[in-house]
């Protein structure tokens, strides 16, 4: 399985980020890979730890494997980070829509989602990768 075959066939990993202490960070979280961009966005909210890590420094991996653990890929880079929500109309509510619908699909009352990314103080979280690796298993 290619590296980046694994990346858009699922879309749940383990995201890596640096503690203050240099200690790694991981998070289970649901994310969107756009392959024509080399781009992985993952919605989160403005307080957790993952977020004020990345504010610190903006390294991080994502950890991508198949279920029975027969293949697996890490994608590396550096993180941007989206304004955090302020608006139900503004372009980052807009672009945690995209997530949404890549990962999910349709929401059921996007007006109340959209709301939701304000109330919650989401952003996103883009990673784009310089390096990845793994081992495609049997």
């Amino acid at each position: 399985m290619a590296t980046n075959k694994l990346l858009a066939d699922h879309n749940r990993g383990v995201l890596t980020t640096i503690k203050r202490d240099g200690r790694p960070q991981l998070s289970n979280v649901a994310y969107a890979y756009d392959p024509e961009q080399d781009l992985i966005r993952v919605s989160v909210t403005d307080e957790r730890a993952k977020t004020r890590n990345l504010r610190r420094d903006p390294r991080a991996s994502l950890h991508v494997s198949t279920p029975d653990l027969g293949a697996y890929t890490v994608a590396e880079g550096d993180v941007t980070l989206s304004p955090v929500a302020a608006e139900p109309g503004d372009a980052t509510v807009d672009e945690l829509v995209e997530v949404y619908r890549t990962v999910i699909g349709e929401h059921p009352d996007w007006a109340e989602f959209r709301t939701a990314m304000v109330t919650d103080r989401r952003l996103v979280i883009r990673l784009k990768i310089t390096h990845s690796y793994g081992w495609g298993g049997r």
